[in-house]
């Protein structure tokens, strides 16, 4: 689809906002070096974002041989946003200032076969609810509400198409939503959330091509192509976790044989330990969560059969990553989601040395694999970063409803 000129403009809003928020303080010259956008063109957007009091004049710098550079930083008060994880086995929810701090966390667990959209609605809004509560904000503060969920979805429509786990088919999810949450709300999911929190505040930022690998229930890879974030077509790319590991192998969610997601997800990791020794105290067969802590701690303690857990499941996971490597010649590979800070450097080493034997050399002599950095829940920071990129649209389109109505330039809001 061809963008239209609003469709840049706001892009290019986006775009200063998150540089401001990455550099604060920072000058419209630093901004422009920054996007490769002209200075002119940047002064114009930072005049946009003073007027609708997201950034704020914080003084000047000295500038060699020159006049002081005045110095802009994002006005962390200036509105609140919130970031949703749905995922198989809980809803988290983080609410963030401007500056995307977190200032209050909730967390709802979905117990099994609690898995139908209203319930887990009920849960989105309890938690949403208790994070508003926490933080004291306006209503009228709330910029948006980003919501990550399983599977694929259209962000246009607002529909969670496809959630194999759940065996979800066409839910009209933020509709759904929109009876119990009154904010503007935002769908995406996670592989695009994780990969958009890496490149702004993790180990992508700075790379123009990275792929976040999400390990958790799912499985899956967020891309990012040429600096930016790649979606395919159909908002699609990413299912890496639904491509063919072992031919003919364990029957996956989705229908398929041998999928990446069924050897390296917390139910395959589960599988692994339960074929190496059914009876392993490290099991809890009801318990995803319990299962790889326990694991991690087994590692920790040299535990034989939690080793060779690891070991294998970081086995198949390297071999899957070694394609990327070779496909895509990333700059960086992030290990991300909660398995993955669970079972930590461990499965890090074990993942990097298997890598070495199926990745081609060169491709993979340019790349660095690391777990995430980021200390918070990265799904629920980069679905704020969505709420945030839907406000600055909408007001985009305000504007130019304004100008076409013959108004003028849009008001100073909150």
């Amino acid at each position: 689809m061809k963008r239209t000129s609003r469709d840049i403009r706001t892009a290019n809003r986006y775009e200063v906002l998150r540089q401001i928020i990455a550099r604060s303080p920072t000058s419209r010259q630093e901004l422009a070096s920054a996007t490769g956008l002209s200075l002119a063109t940047v002064a114009t957007l930072v005049g946009e974002l003073l007027d609708l009091r997201m950034i704020t004049e914080v003084g000047f710098e000295d500038s060699a041989g020159g006049r002081p550079r005045g110095l802009v930083a994002v006005n962390a008060a200036g509105g609140a946003l919130i970031g949703v994880d749905i995922a198989e086995t809980y809803v988290h929810v983080e609410l963030f200032d401007l500056a995307l701090n977190v200032l209050a966390r909730a967390e709802e667990d979905i117990r099994p076969g609690e898995s139908r959209p209203e319930q887990v609605i009920d849960h989105v809004a309890a938690a949403v609810g208790s994070v508003v509560a926490q933080a004291g904000v306006e209503a009228a503060r709330v910029l948006g509400v980003g919501v990550s969920v399983p599977g694929q979805v259209d962000r246009a429509t607002g529909i969670a198409e496809y959630a194999p786990n759940w065996n979800w088919h066409d839910v009209p999810l933020l509709d759904l939503l929109s009876e119990h949450i009154a904010y503007p709300l935002h769908l995406d999911n996670p592989l695009r959330a994780c990969a958009v929190a890496e490149l702004w505040f993790g180990a992508a930022r700075g790379h123009e091509d990275a792929v976040v690998v999400n390990l958790g229930t799912g499985v899956g890879a967020g891309l990012v192509l040429g600096g930016g974030l790649h979606r395919g077509v159909s908002n699609s790319a990413g299912e890496w976790g639904h491509t063919t590991l072992v031919l003919d192998g364990r029957l996956c969610h989705c229908g398929n044989h041998g999928c990446v997601e069924t050897y390296v997800g917390a139910p395959g990791i589960m599988r692994n330990l339960r074929e190496l020794d059914p009876r392993s105290p490290l099991l809890h067969p009801e318990d995803q969560t319990a299962t790889v802590d326990a694991l991690a701690r087994g590692v920790a303690e040299g535990d034989p059969v939690a080793v060779k857990v690891v070991r294998d499941t970081a086995r198949y996971l390297a071999a899957g990553i070694a394609d990327l490597v070779n496909l895509l010649n990333p700059e960086v590979v992030v290990l991300s989601s909660w398995v993955a800070a669970r079972l930590g450097e461990p499965l890090l080493d074990e993942v990097r040395e298997a890598v070495a034997r199926h990745a081609l050399r060169r491709p993979l002599a340019a790349t660095e694999i690391v777990l995430s950095p980021i200390p918070t829940d990265p799904v629920c920071l980069g679905a704020a970063t969505f709420a945030l990129e839907g406000a600055l649209q909408s007001v985009g389109q305000r504007a130019a409803q304004r100008v076409v109505s013959g108004k003028g330039r849009t008001a100073p809001t909150a």
